[in-house]
């Protein structure tokens, strides 16, 4: 499977802030790839790179194996784009507003292509095409680009925090097109902070910390970073604590619960039939445990902000 998306230290500062530090991403064709982290982590400045919106500082970044920065408008076409706040001219209409953005990616207002896919993408997000932009809320405004990205098809979708402003039942719909396009061969890469939308959809994921990945893989590679919570009926953790590999024993609510690294659950499996135990439940560590790895303690996320402080005092 070729790399879609490659950079290799890629850095990118404005002034003394590392916006990127040698960032390190690769893309697969034909994945979803999750860009995860939070605001002000870096994701939206790598994407601005692989837009060729703006020029790295250092490292390499390759898209489709051009260079986004001398290839932007060739790129573009192949690429769809949904940024997380939108803006729509307030003097035309949604539909109005769809028909442009699908014609600067080289649609056809009247090819009939493209208008069963326009009304069925407005029929399926419950979109009225007839109000005015200023009317629209930050919801409506998200369809507006949503609907425009996924009318026309596209190689490759960089979608940035897509479903912000969306409802939950806007956000299925959101998930079924995206595995829609996927499905038809495209590439997805979908920056968010919404942890449960990355674990729902994605083939692979990407940890950025401070403009740097700081993990990656697919989510079964990153479970092994954090521990399995096993727990059985009862009301005596002695026997569980007495376990080599069991952490954080408690017995409570008439269960007994402990974390286990995972892999070493299938180790632990034999004692606890032995033990006869009922009610067991082994639950794997969710996709937000493997971010709180990174992001959970007070320290400063970027690792360049005592140094700048420093220098200011």
């Amino acid at each position: 499977m070729s790399e879609l998306i490659r950079t290799r230290g890629l850095t990118k500062q404005y002034g003394k802030v590392h916006a990127l530090d040698r960032l390190d991403l690769s893309v697969s064709e034909g994945q979803i790839h999750g860009f995860l982290g939070p605001n002000g982590a870096g994701k939206s400045t790598a994407i601005r790179v692989l837009l060729g919106l703006a020029r790295a500082t250092d490292g390499e970044v390759t898209v489709f194996g051009a260079d986004p920065w001398r290839e932007a408008a060739s790129l573009h076409k192949r690429i769809a784009y949904v940024p997380g706040d939108i803006s729509v001219w307030p003097n035309l209409s949604g539909g109005e507003a769809i028909d442009f953005l699908a014609r600067l990616r080289g649609a056809h207002r009247k090819s009939a292509a493209y208008l069963k896919s326009k009304d069925r993408l407005m029929t399926t997000f419950d979109f009225d095409p007839r109000k005015k932009g200023r009317a629209y809320s930050k919801g409506n405004r998200q369809k507006v680009a949503l609907i425009a990205a996924f009318a026309v098809p596209a190689d490759l979708y960089i979608l940035d925090e897509p479903t912000s402003g969306l409802d939950p039942l806007m956000e299925v719909i959101f998930r079924q097109e995206v595995a829609r396009v996927k499905a038809e061969g495209a590439t997805v890469l979908l920056s968010s902070h919404i942890l449960s939308e990355v674990e729902l959809l994605c083939d692979q994921l990407s940890i950025i910390r401070a403009g740097r990945i700081v993990e990656s893989g697919t989510l079964a590679d990153l479970r092994h970073l954090t521990r399995t919570e096993v727990s059985f009926e009862g009301s005596d953790a002695a026997p569980a604590a007495a376990l080599t590999d069991a952490h954080n024993v408690v017995a409570e609510q008439g269960r007994v619960t402990f974390t286990v690294d995972t892999d070493r659950v299938t180790a632990l499996l034999p004692t606890l039939t032995e033990w006869q135990v009922t009610g067991l439940r082994v639950t794997p560590p969710s996709l937000e445990e493997l971010f709180l790895r990174h992001y959970g303690s007070t320290t400063d996320a970027n690792p360049h902000a005592g140094a700048t402080r420093a220098a200011s005092q």
